[in-house]
């Protein structure tokens, strides 16, 4: 999947809907202080709030790449490279543990959360968030590529992720064993001077889009750039996305 890739790139594609929604999520999750685990962290994004707010940040990302880039942003965090199934933490070594934007792309989510569970105090918080696949910031690509569409296959798509629709989330954290789940809609607005600056991204080879326009040749992308351009709205407009998130608490 498309996350061997710079971290440039990502910033440039997903970046700019994760920096601001980190924010809201860390308001979400309830984090001020204390010793908080950034779960999938990227390059960064969630890790830079977290230290903005003060907290005693350890971060863990399986893109070395990212990885790289997260140490050089954010030389107080500890940032380490692994997996989400396996966190190389002790039990109870933190106050709470976030995962934005990456429940959808563990192995095992149910396990990772499991995981992040584990390392979590008892009454500790544990937190995720991961995009609505109509109405997140991905949608009015998705919604382009069924309507491109022919065959009697399904077209591509994201919907089957975990945690991508409501209840996803809450379902998988409480088979996780975490208590108390509460499981609510956030969102970020962001703006964009014309289609040409939202669709730019798309062609950098960043996750299962940008894997879906890496695989397309010069006149299928072309058509399809086209068919964003008719959804999108007249510009200068702005892209409301929205994420399910959830938290709960460690038993």
């Amino acid at each position: 999947m498309g996350f061997a890739v710079a971290a440039e790139s990502y910033d440039r594609f997903m970046g700019r809907f994760s920096a601001p929604l980190a924010g809201v999520f860390a308001d979400f999750a309830g984090v001020r202080a204390g010793r908080v685990l950034d779960v999938g962290s990227g390059p960064g994004a969630l890790t830079a709030e977290l230290l903005r707010r003060g907290a005693e940040t350890a971060a863990i990302d399986p893109s070395p790449s990212f990885v790289e880039a997260a140490r050089a942003r954010h030389p107080s965090a500890r940032v380490l490279e692994g997996v989400a199934e396996s966190l190389p933490f002790p039990d109870e070594a933190f106050d709470a543990a976030l995962a934005q934007l990456v429940v959808h792309f563990m192995r095992d989510s149910e396990q990772g959360l499991r995981e992040m569970a584990r390392v979590t105090r008892t009454g500790g918080t544990i937190a995720a968030c991961v995009w609505d696949h109509a109405t997140g910031p991905l949608g009015t690509f998705w919604a382009a590529v069924a309507s491109l569409h022919t065959g009697p296959d399904e077209p591509p798509s994201e919907a089957p992720r975990p945690g991508s629709h409501p209840g996803d989330l809450s379902r998988i954290l409480a088979a996780a064993g975490i208590r108390d789940v509460v499981e609510e809609p956030i969102a970020v607005t962001v703006p964009f001077a014309d289609a040409d600056a939202w669709w730019g991204p798309f062609e950098l080879g960043v996750g299962p889009a940008g894997d879906h326009v890496a695989a397309l040749d010069d006149a299928a992308r072309a058509q399809l750039r086209e068919r964003c351009r008719e959804l999108l709205p007249e510009p200068p407009f702005e892209v409301r996305a929205v994420a399910w998130a959830a938290r709960g608490e460690r038993g």
